[in-house]
């Protein structure tokens, strides 16, 4: 029986989080994903019902690093239907810093940390689109336009 109700189909929300540690200029944190998507990401994922975005980064962060990272930045929100090949999901990236030293968990099989530019591999998702963005941000100060 129907209600009327119409059913929506709306992206999931996650988070994402650009890591710089402390005493490492120019290095971020990446984590090796234990799951498919396989390959290097950024430190991040679903956000869980009733939490709050900022809550999730640093839970996030925490389950897969094991860092207590602090926020200091809203970066960008990234939308594009593609950028996840298991679903559509947008996610609210921020920028953070830490200090000591990222171990992986959670569904991080390790982390690594190194500057954007020297990847011992590829980037899952839309994260090599994300990465470009901050260095490009980092370099000249410009943030990333809204994207269709």
């Amino acid at each position: 029986m129907s209600t009327g109700a119409k059913e929506f189909r709306n992206p999931i929300p996650t988070v994402d989080v650009l890591v710089e540690l402390a005493g490492r200029p120019g290095e971020l944190v990446f984590i090796v994903r234990a799951n498919e998507p396989q390959g290097l990401a950024l430190p991040g994922g679903f956000v869980d019902a009733g939490e709050w975005v900022a809550d999730a980064a640093i839970r996030e962060a925490k389950e897969e690093t094991g860092l207590d990272i602090e926020l200091t930045e809203l970066f960008h929100v990234y939308s594009d239907p593609a950028r996840d090949p298991r679903k559509h999901t947008m996610s609210v990236v921020f920028i953070a810093t830490a200090t000591g030293t990222p171990v992986g968990s959670d569904d991080a099989a390790a982390c690594v940390v190194c500057p954007p530019d020297q990847l011992p591999g590829p980037l899952v998702f839309d994260h090599a689109r994300i990465v470009a963005d901050y260095v490009a941000y980092r370099e000249r100060g410009v943030r990333p336009p809204p994207r269709r």
